[in-house]
């Protein structure tokens, strides 16, 4: 059963929504979002490879991309509907959630070492929320601004419709029925796409990033026009742009005419970085659901002090946004714009943040000099692998702009690489092949020894496949083994000896699935029914 906005639209009204509440946990944990979120009935499995409720067979290397839920945090999903009935038998459904979620910025600006003057913006998944930055820079800026994208070759598949403010589905979370790329009312605006990868190099940053993004500032204010500036922090590779330079001389030139709103979507920065953002005035696109783990979707926007304050005061909700925002997100501190929103708790959105939360925490609870020390050895164990893989090619996976303010995340956390088929690049479709064929227990369809079905039965998620098409048209292809929050949790111990032998136990795992990519990359033409385009790129 899901949930929509419509069904908010009858007679029992309120009461309706609380017998919401006794759905099924596995469907109330995929409600409230686009159809990403859509189980498939055979597999149980999303088009991601996640289910709604913990499988701990699977390994999981996929935080780039999603991750099915822990049992922790499902246990806490659990407790927290429990604990919402609870309240509903004293208070009104939409009262008892308004403060769930206000409770909820408070445990996540903790989390994240905020200051109580950031304001959290919930919403179902971070292209959602791109819609909420448009929204908020087109009422504090003025008028419709150009978004400039950076990064767009790297961000999520959404963008090239949010940037424009057009719908990116046919259905929004709130359960209405839209039509993709058709212009959201009163926020449609035009967009700048800056790619990322370099024409020259071989699959690495263009090194004129800075350059770029200042031409595209300086040509749209010189039409008369304000900016609404994306930039990237970090993409689908690891990588960030533009530098801190680049932003220091766009505040210096151009003051009060770019809004700059920061896609830290992955999560892949440090807690000093992402402050400093938001004391330079950026509004930040976050999400629980990549590096953290928490299961897809939940996304948020984090506000600065003093574009809150201007905010509330006179903002009007375009009238087609209103389909993407309901009153409990908004702070409630913003009263006068949370009365322009209609009331319908979106408990799947909801359920979602309640388990990233319980990520989040484990994460930050583990001791800040382990999780800079299991970063850094995943790293150089996963490198290293690569390297000695013969079927893979490694891509540089950050942008050599670490700083000391990245703390743990000098370390890159998601390592891209290539297949290599015949002595030739593979082709794009073996990429999506392997990457699917991955998750799935191929013990009977390969023919060898004992220890190459074993291989072969385990199921494991790896980040999907990132398309990189440049200017020139040709058309490049990376898969991605990623490092994220859960394996750290996991792997701490008080002990040093355990801890020790739990990241062993990680990077014998990672082996196990750089083992099981070689094994099917070599008996695909074989393998029936998993058979490798033998094309190259």
């Amino acid at each position: 059963m899901s949930v929509g906005a419509s069904r908010w639209r009858t007679e029992d009204g309120p009461r309706y929504g609380l017998r919401d509440l006794f759905t099924p946990l596995e469907a109330l944990l995929v409600s409230g979002g686009d159809q990403r979120l859509a189980i498939d009935p055979v597999t149980r499995l999303s088009d991601y490879g996640c289910a709604p409720e913990p499988t701990p067979e699977i390994w999981n290397f996929a935080s780039s991309t999603a991750s099915s839920i822990s049992e922790r945090a499902y246990h806490r999903a659990a407790l927290a509907r429990e604990e919402l009935v609870h309240k509903t038998l004293f208070d009104e459904v939409e009262v008892a959630f308004d403060a769930r979620n206000e409770d909820m910025r408070d445990e996540l600006r903790s989390h994240l070492q905020l200051a109580p003057r950031v304001d959290i913006v919930f919403s179902p998944s971070g292209t959602d929320s791109q819609l909420h930055a448009l929204f908020l820079a087109r009422a504090t800026l003025g008028a419709p601004p150009v978004t400039i994208v950076v990064g767009s070759d790297q961000t999520g598949s959404g963008t090239v419709y949010t940037a424009r403010g057009r719908h990116f589905s046919t259905r929004t979370a709130s359960g209405f029925a839209v039509r993709k790329d058709g212009a959201i009312a009163d926020l449609g605006c035009d967009s700048i796409a800056l790619p990322l990868l370099d024409a020259a190099a071989d699959l690495g940053p263009r090194p004129d990033a800075d350059s770029a993004v200042l031409r595209a500032i300086e040509t749209t204010i010189g039409q008369g026009k304000r900016v609404l500036l994306q930039i990237m922090d970090s993409s689908k590779l690891g990588w960030r742009a533009p530098s801190e330079a680049c932003l220091d001389e766009i505040a210096r030139r151009w003051p009060g005419k770019v809004q700059i709103v920061v896609d830290a979507c992955q999560m892949r920065l440090g807690l000093k970085r992402l402050r400093s953002y938001l004391d330079r005035g950026y509004m930040v696109l976050i999400t629980g659901s990549k590096f953290f783990g928490g299961p897809a979707f939940s996304g948020a926007l984090l506000v600065p002090k003093g574009l809150s304050r201007r905010v509330d005061r006179g903002v009007d909700a375009a009238p087609g946004f209103s389909d993407y925002a309901s009153r409990s997100d908004w702070p409630m501190g913003w009263a006068a714009l949370r009365s322009r929103f209609d009331s319908r708790p979106n408990f799947g959105q909801w359920l979602r943040w309640e388990a990233a939360l319980e990520e989040i925490g484990g994460y930050y609870a583990v001791p800040s000099p382990f999780r800079a020390k299991a970063l850094g050895e995943l790293r150089a164990g996963i490198e290293s692998m690569i390297a000695l893989t013969p079927s893979l090619g490694a891509i540089r996976s950050d942008a050599g702009h670490a700083g000391v303010d990245d703390e743990e995340f000098t370390h890159p956390t998601v390592f891209p690489f290539t297949l290599n088929r015949h002595g030739k690049l593979a082709a794009i479709a073996d990429y999506n092949a392997l990457y699917r064929t991955l998750a799935r227990d191929m013990n009977d369809e390969i023919k060898g020894t004992a220890m190459d079905r074993q291989v072969a039965a385990q199921r494991c998620l790896i980040g999907q496949p990132v398309r990189l098409e440049r200017p020139d048209g040709a058309v490049s292809c990376v898969l991605r083994l990623c490092v994220g929050a859960q394996l750290v949790t996991e792997a701490w111990s008080a002990d040093a000896g355990d801890a020790q032998r739990n990241l062993q136990r990680i990077l014998d795992r990672i082996a196990h699935v750089l083992v099981k990519i070689e094994l099917l990359l070599n008996r695909a033409d074989t393998a029936a029914p998993f058979i490798l385009s033998a094309s190259g790129a």
